[in-house]
């Protein structure tokens, strides 16, 4: 199988796919790293694995379907056979998801449903969760939102900065992302409603 990821920023979720690939963990190809801006450190580490990347910016296109539609076809001439998203910065059109059905995946630093959004890890805090974690999860059309294939949970220790739950928490996703992208390669994920089955470890 063929599969790209997708991240906006600085890609240290991609660095953990990048070494799971190389090291076997994953026995799929990481064929593409897209991003949607060009200042993106996650472009530089795919370059420096060689791994084929693209870039395009949602601002050269009159809406968000036609931005989207031109990313699908790039996927389908290259036989992507899903996506990984890691910390893409941006909500997936309606078209988007139809043209990948259950074919996406998505990790948040949160537990799902609480906590939504691109603050997932600082609204936590600030609320006074004592309880906090992360999330992988199918890809939907609403935000953050659809079947939850795996969570781990974590205390909020008492005092414990901001920086230093940052750190935990991307500890966790580091190693958790590429078991649950694994088990989707292996076809051990079934999606039955709101719930997704492991089939078998």
């Amino acid at each position: 199988m063929k599969f790209a990821v997708f991240a906006s920023g600085f890609g240290s979720n991609l660095q953990a796919i990048i070494d799971a690939v190389k090291n076997g963990e994953i026995s799929a190809e990481l064929a593409l790293v897209f991003s949607n801006s060009r200042k993106a450190h996650a472009l530089k580490r795919a370059e420096e694995a060689g791994i084929p990347t693209l870039c395009l910016e949602a601002k050269d296109y009159l809406t968000p379907q036609s931005y989207d539609r031109d990313i699908v076809i790039y996927l389908k001439e290259h036989d992507i056979d899903f996506v990984v998203l890691a910390g893409y910065m941006k909500l997936l059109t309606p078209f988007f998801v139809k043209e990948f059905p259950d074919k996406v995946i998505n990790i948040h630093p949160s537990l799902l449903p609480s906590f939504k959004g691109i603050e997932g890890i600082k609204d936590a805090f600030t609320y006074g969760a004592k309880v906090t974690g992360v999330t992988v999860h199918f890809v939907d059309d609403k935000m953050d939102h659809g079947p939850i294939i795996m969570q781990e949970a974590l205390d909020v220790k008492e005092g414990e900065p901001l920086e230093s739950l940052e750190a935990r928490i991307h500890a966790i996703e580091h190693k958790m992302y590429p078991r649950a992208i694994q088990l989707f390669v292996k076809g051990k994920l079934k999606i039955q409603g709101r719930k997704v089955l492991v089939l078998e470890k």
